[in-house]
C-alpha cells in the first residue's frame, strides 16, 4: 500500500505541473488586461486547484504512513540531508505552494476586474510553479532523488 501511495503521489506531480503551465499560458493571454475573464479561463485554475488537493492529501498520508511526523517532532529531522528535506523542506514548501494556489484560485471569485484576476492568478500560480519545481525530489539531487517516473 506505501508503495501504491508512493507511486501515485509521483506520478500526479506530472498532472500538477501540466495544469501549472495550463495556467500560466492561459493567465498570461489576458495580462495586458483588454480581454474578458471567461470561464474558460478559470478551468485550468479549477483543474489545478483539485490536482494539488488530491496531490495534498495523498501526500498527508505518505507523511503519516512513513512516520515523518515522528521524524519531525523526535527530534532527529536535522540529522540528515534525508531527514531533513522530506520532513521539513518538501512538506513546507508544497504546503506553502498550494496556499498560493488557493489565493490565486481565489481571486477568481472576487469582484475585481479581469485584468487583476488574470494578473493575481498568474502571479500566484507562477510562484507556486517555483516553490514545487525547487521542493520536488528531482532525480539529479543525490541522497533524495527520486526517479521521474514509479519503476523507472
Amino acid at each position: 500500500m506505501l508503495k501504491g501511495f508512493t507511486d501515485l503521489h509521483s506520478t500526479l506531480r506530472w498532472l500538477v505541473l501540466l495544469f501549472l503551465l495550463w495556467t500560466l499560458f492561459k493567465t498570461m493571454s489576458g495580462l495586458n488586461g483588454k480581454r474578458p475573464f471567461t470561464k474558460a479561463d478559470k478551468r485550468p485554475a479549477l483543474f489545478l486547484l483539485i490536482c494539488c488537493d488530491i496531490q495534498l492529501l495523498v501526500g498527508l498520508a505518505l507523511y503519516s504512513m512513513k512516520g515523518w511526523f515522528g521524524v519531525l517532532t523526535g527530534g532527529g529531522a536535522m540529522t540528515s540531508n534525508y531527514n531533513r528535506f522530506y520532513s521539513v523542506e518538501h512538506a513546507f514548501g508544497m504546503l506553502v505552494a498550494i496556499i498560493f494556489v488557493h489565493i490565486g484560485y481565489g481571486s477568481i471569485k472576487k469582484n475585481i476586474s479581469d485584468g487583476s484576476k488574470f494578473k493575481r492568478v498568474f502571479w500566484f500560480t507562477f510562484i507556486a510553479l517555483v516553490l514545487i519545481l525547487a521542493t520536488i525530489p528531482w532525480p539529479n539531487r543525490p541522497e533524495i532523488g527520486r526517479p521521474l517516473l514509479p519503476g523507472m
